[in-house]
């Protein structure tokens, strides 16, 4: 419901002297949330007499079913601080919640209490414990769960089967869904879309093709999520001319494309830098009417800005206003200007941004930017905030951009010492950001270091061979450089060859 006609509505209500009644105004709390209005849902709940335990799950419910996880956290947490016990009709969008936000100490809390309580033999509340832990990376306990369940659903085997294909295990989602069909569960559409889906991001046509042939058999007519699921994992493979002739045999079948595939398909645009196409999907998207979704705008961005177009990106972005910008849409334009130059628009932008809108894609967009821009000490200071202020864990790529900054600026040791208070194990972006640093500022010592590390973690690749050989030479070293190459020749190692991406007419 718009914003306009919920206003006209509470309006009403106060006129007619109802707004302060119990039931009219949870209803008024509920519509406000769903326009997105948190403040003046809040105010109304509070002004409410008898804030009773249907009231706090109908305003839990509310946030949880908009994606405003954090706030339907915290309101829990004060129903629970006023001494009122979650019932089987809470705990689901709790679990959802913590789901979204990655809080599995919350979720497990949650999943003992139900355990005492018997509760989690409700089938709701036992669909959302196996979403809760997929979403938190538990899959073997949300199988577990699923195991437990003494009447297994199709809604619970479906949030299984997401489960297992957003963690890459499509297969045993298959086989789950065959042991399942033994017992009398008969998959539905979702069911074979996730598994399209899940096969298709593997790069496994064959089994795609004998999914989407088994749909038929079972009487469903794959639509327009399942086309989808197959563009989108073609795309995630760089099989971008496949992805448009794919969308065009969907289009062919008559089906109308929603904002998910205009998004996978704008992906393909950026990735070999079509701007025609690009445009073209762009003009479609507004004809269809789905070029304002948040996701599609994104794309947008993201397409224009690689495409070079980074004025036309900035254009489309300022046009979202600020309230409604989703993280992607942030993310988009950051890297957008970090990737062209625009350093200091870039870490303006990030600035901008509000806490609880940040996320790990955020963070690597603001130091490629520092990376770029020499920025170190924010860098540094990024790095440290991740885990200090704003508690996310920051992951290699993060780790591989500030090593890269401090080599750039010529703090080897600084990049050295940091690689080696890593928490997580160094992969070979990181050892490769040090040696690449070594190879400009011409540390052999170190970068022989660094070299060594890359060769044991893919030893069949001649990267870091070829960067220690040229390293050698740059010091006069060419009794080394000369062992190096004859090296990378005896044993063959493999040299990946440059190339771009970009797709003429």
């Amino acid at each position: 419901m718009q914003l306009q006609s919920v206003k006209a509505i509470h309006g009403s209500l106060i006129v007619n002297g109802s707004a302060k009644l119990k039931h009219s105004a949870s209803k008024l709390v509920s519509l406000y949330v769903e326009c997105g209005k948190l403040l003046t849902a809040r105010r109304l709940f509070d002004d409410i007499p008898e804030r009773n335990a249907p009231r706090w799950i109908m305003l839990i419910g509310a946030l949880a079913r908009r994606g405003h996880y954090d706030e339907a956290v915290d309101v829990f947490s004060e129903m629970h601080h006023e001494g009122i016990e979650p019932n089987q009709f809470v705990i689901p969008s709790v679990l959802k919640a913590c789901g979204h936000i990655a809080d599995q100490k919350l979720g497990r809390a949650l999943h003992g209490f139900s355990f005492r309580r018997w509760l989690d033999h409700d089938a709701f509340v036992s669909t959302a414990l196996i979403d809760m832990y997929s979403k938190c990376g538990a899959v073997v306990i949300a199988m577990k769960v699923f195991k437990q369940m003494a009447e297994k659903d199709l809604v619970a085997l479906n949030a299984m089967v997401s489960g297992y294909v957003s963690h890459g295990l499509a297969l045993k989602a298959l086989r789950l869904v065959e042991e399942m069909e033994l017992e009398g569960l008969k998959p539905n559409v979702f069911t074979w879309n996730s598994l399209i889906s899940g096969f298709s991001q593997a790069g496994d046509d064959a089994t795609v093709a004998k999914l989407f042939e088994s749909m038929r058999v079972n009487g469903l007519e794959p639509d327009v999520v399942t086309w989808t699921s197959i563009i989108s994992g073609m795309v995630q493979n760089f099989r971008n001319k496949e992805a448009f002739a794919t969308f065009k045999r969907m289009l062919g079948q008559g089906l109308r494309p929603t904002s998910a595939t205009i998004s996978s398909i704008l992906s393909a645009c950026a990735t070999v830098t079509n701007l025609n196409r690009g445009k073209e999907v762009h003009g479609y998207s507004l004809a269809i009417g789905v070029e304002s979704d948040v996701y599609v705008r994104s794309a947008l961005i993201d397409m224009y800005a690689k495409c070079g177009l980074v004025a036309a990106a900035g254009a489309l972005f300022s046009a979202v206003p600020k309230r409604e910008r989703a993280t992607a849409t942030w993310n988009s334009m950051i890297f957008g200007y970090a990737n062209h130059g625009y350093c200091h628009e870039a870490v303006e932008l990030f600035t901008q941004m509000e806490p609880k809108k940040l996320d790990h894609l955020t963070f690597t967009a603001a130091l490629t930017a520092c990376a770029n821009a020499g920025l170190v000490e924010l860098g540094q200071s990024l790095l440290r905030s991740m885990r200090d202020l704003y508690r996310i864990e920051p992951r290699l790529e993060h780790y591989a951009c500030v090593v890269d900054l401090l080599g750039r600026a010529g703090r080897l040791t600084d990049a050295y010492d940091l690689v080696r208070a890593m928490p997580v194990e160094p992969d070979r972006f990181v050892w490769g950001a040090l040696l690449g640093a070594c190879r400009s500022h011409g540390n052999v010592e170190l970068g022989e270091v660094a070299a060594m590390r890359v060769a044991e973690l893919e030893p069949g690749f001649s990267g870091s061979a070829v960067l220690l050989s040229g390293l050698y030479s740059d010091a006069g070293r060419w009794s080394n450089a000369a062992k190096m190459k004859k090296m990378i020749k005896k044993l063959r190692l493999k040299k990946a060859p440059g190339s771009s991406w970009i797709e003429s007419n």
